[in-house]
This record gives structure tokens, sequence and C-alpha cells, in this order.
């Protein structure tokens, strides 16, 4: 119910540092529920360790001493990591606001649907960059990766794929009315996503019309580009186009359909 529908006389427009304090009020909530940071910082390095334990090890050649781990399952992994955060474990916290009643209440106030869901999508993904670095970290004790060839062109592929994880994540949380519901919409989405974009088998296995498909996801146009970039392959235009148009309708389908209250 927003502030017209409610009757209230209109007010001003939250200024900047509304932005901010809602974003730290955030902040400081996540941090105070220490078991919901499990998913987000420990999950990265339980899964890449894991599938590095169990992933050759075999320098390719031509890779610059890389391994077939670093090229071809490290990357999948950070896409998968970054997708299960977004996609499903983010909205459920959003939903438990709206069935708490704290929606209800932020609706008489001057917050837009877009400030709450910019502050969940910062603080999740601020989680998400300790939970990734502290997993290649690891990799790079225990397996010794040897990184990205171009560290700029990787790091801005990973954040569009941030991006657009967590703009489809937010359109999640912004339908969802429990958070038993976002999490199964969210688990829906994620294996959907995932399976069209090769996360239970390669693309490579999948017909060739659903595997165009699941090119133009954001599960695998995010894996591709990722890879390119890692090993320094310049990355073409298509994924990176799919990761952009998924973060815009992503972000602006959850501002139109997002509901305060179930």
């Amino acid at each position: 119910m927003s502030i017209v529908q409610a009757g209230l006389p209109p007010v001003a427009r939250p200024s900047a540092a509304a932005w901010g304090e809602l974003i730290r009020a955030e902040m400081r909530s996540v941090i105070r529920d220490t078991a919901g940071l499990l998913i987000p910082i420990g999950m990265p390095s339980l899964l890449l360790v894991t599938q590095g334990a169990a992933a050759s090890q075999e320098i390719l050649p031509d890779t610059g001493g890389r391994s077939v781990y670093e090229i071809f399952v490290l990357p999948l992994m950070l896409v998968m990591v970054v997708a299960l955060v977004g996609v499903v474990n983010m909205p459920s916290f959003l939903a438990t606001y709206r069935t708490s009643g704290l929606l209800k209440r932020l609706a008489t106030t001057p917050a837009h649907p877009a400030m709450l869901l910019c502050a969940q999508l910062v603080v999740s993904l601020a989680q998400t960059v300790v939970g990734v670095g502290i997993a290649l970290g690891l990799s790079a004790a225990l397996f010794g990766i040897v990184g990205p060839a171009h560290v700029w062109m990787t790091v801005g592929v990973f954040a569009l794929v941030c991006v657009a994880m967590y703009a489809i994540g937010m359109l999640v949380a912004a339908v969802s009315p429990t958070p038993n519901a976002s999490v199964a919409i969210g688990l829906v989405t994620f294996f959907a996503i995932g399976a069209l974009g090769g996360m239970l088998g390669g693309a490579q296995n999948l017909p060739g019309p659903i595997a165009e498909i699941g090119r133009w996801l954001p599960y695998g146009a995010g894996t591709h580009a990722l890879q390119l970039a890692w090993i320094g392959d310049p990355v073409p235009w298509q994924p990176l186009v799919a990761l952009a148009a998924a973060t815009v309708l992503g972000g602006a389908f959850a501002v139109k359909f997002f509901r305060w209250t179930r």
C-alpha cells in the first residue's frame, strides 16, 4: 500500500543520506544474524575446495600454467555461487521482512521499493564478494591457481554476473509472499537457468536450440564470459548483452511488481 493509497499527504523524496542509512541498517541487521552469513561467506569456500580436490589439476598447454580446474571448474563454480546466493538466499530475507510486517510499516514512510531492493543488493553483494575472496585465497593456497590473465576484465565480468543474478533475485523477492515461497521460486529459477546454462553437465551436451537459449540466459552467458576473461581471450558482445539485459529487465520488473504486504 502506497502513501497515496493510504490517503496520506505526499512527502519529499528520500535523500542520498537516507539511502545510505537504509543500507547501513540492513548491514547491521545482517551482521547480527550470524547464521545468515554462512551461505554467502562459507559456501564459496566449501564448493571451490571440494571441487578443487576432485577436479583434475593437469596443466593445459598454452594457458600460462593454468590447470583444468582453474579454466573450466572455477568459473562455473563462481557463477553457481553467485546465482545460488542472489536468486535463492537473498530473496528469503526480504520475504521474511514482508511476513513480519516490517515492509508494511515501511510503506507508510517515503521509502521507495527501489531503496529497499538496492539496500538488499548492496549488502548481499558485499557478503558474496567477501566469501568469493576467501574461497579464491584458499584455492590459490591449496591448488596453486595462477589467477586471471586480465584482472580488471575478469573483475568487470564477475561484477556484471553478480548484478544480473541479483536483479533476478530481486524480482523473486518482490513477488514472493512468504520465505518458503521465495525459496521455492528461487530454487526453480536457479535450476532452470543453471540447467540451460550447462550447470548439470556442460552446454555442449544439450540439444542445439536449448543450448542456444542457455547461452542467452545469465548462467550460461556468465560462465562463458568469465571463462574467456579469466584466460585473457576477448569476450564477445553476446554474453555481455545478455547479462546487461537480465540486469535491466530484472531490476525494472522487481520495482514494478514489488509488494509491501502479502
